[in-house]
């Protein structure tokens, strides 16, 4: 099957999120992986270049002020969720290597993830499509929902923004749910780029995004990138 044949999975923002949010933009690639153990070439290039280099950016400036970061955080607070207490998952990333812990290494397309999300500060959601349901929705959570995040346990999705398909809600800016991740199984992926601050910037991280799935995991494209804002 062709890129430009493949189904795009039907997702789409409710009225609601987008009366908060209106520069809403999320960035949507769907990709054919093959998911291996952790690669040396992705560490090396975190620890050799990526993260030296965005260390000595945060000692110079802040991380409110960083670009894609900081709509980020105002987009959750529109939202109700307040973003000093459940971090953006890119800020989180951040300040572990400011704080010299370091990442996790998961596997080669979740560490292609992350390394896409550090170089363009937003945060992305990667997900077995296999393991979603029907159409999906942008919406903020209701009370009441909850799901097991990854390495977080439970998570309180009341006010968060999030992407919920017909078993209920699965992503977020935030921490992703263990019914999606992606694992050894996974042959189908989507990954989300939640921007909320115009399609400029999503479209760049598009472009960045692609490139490091392309350089740190054994993927193929089975569509052409998207962007979905209402």
């Amino acid at each position: 099957m062709s890129a430009s044949s493949f189904p795009r999975p039907d997702i789409r923002p409710d009225a609601d999120i987008l009366a908060r949010v209106p520069g809403l933009c999320l960035g949507c690639l769907v990709h054919e992986v093959d998911v291996e153990p952790s690669r040396p070439d992705c560490q090396e290039y975190l620890d050799n270049e990526l993260a030296p280099r965005l260390v000595a950016r945060m000692e110079d400036e802040p991380l409110s002020r960083w670009p894609n970061l900081g709509p980020s955080r105002a987009g959750c607070k529109a939202c109700g969720k307040d973003p000093g207490r459940y971090r953006i998952s890119s800020e989180a990333l951040y300040r572990r290597l400011r704080q010299g812990k370091g990442l996790y290494a998961i596997n080669s397309v979740v560490d292609a993830n992350n390394i896409a999300s550090l170089e363009t500060g937003f945060s992305l959601g990667s997900y077995t499509l296999a393991n979603l349901r029907g159409g999906i929705t942008f919406r903020r959570g209701l009370p009441g929902e909850t799901y097991e995040g990854i390495g977080k346990g439970g998570l309180n999705l009341e006010n968060l923004p999030l992407l919920a398909d017909a078993l209920g809600p699965f992503g977020s800016p935030v921490s992703d749910s263990t019914r999606a991740l992606v694992d050894e199984r996974t042959r189908v992926c989507l990954t989300v780029i939640y921007g909320f601050d115009g399609a400029a910037p999503v479209e760049e991280a598009l472009r960045i995004s692609a490139a490091a799935f392309a350089r740190f995991c054994r993927c193929r494209p089975l569509c052409d990138p998207w962007c979905v804002r209402g």
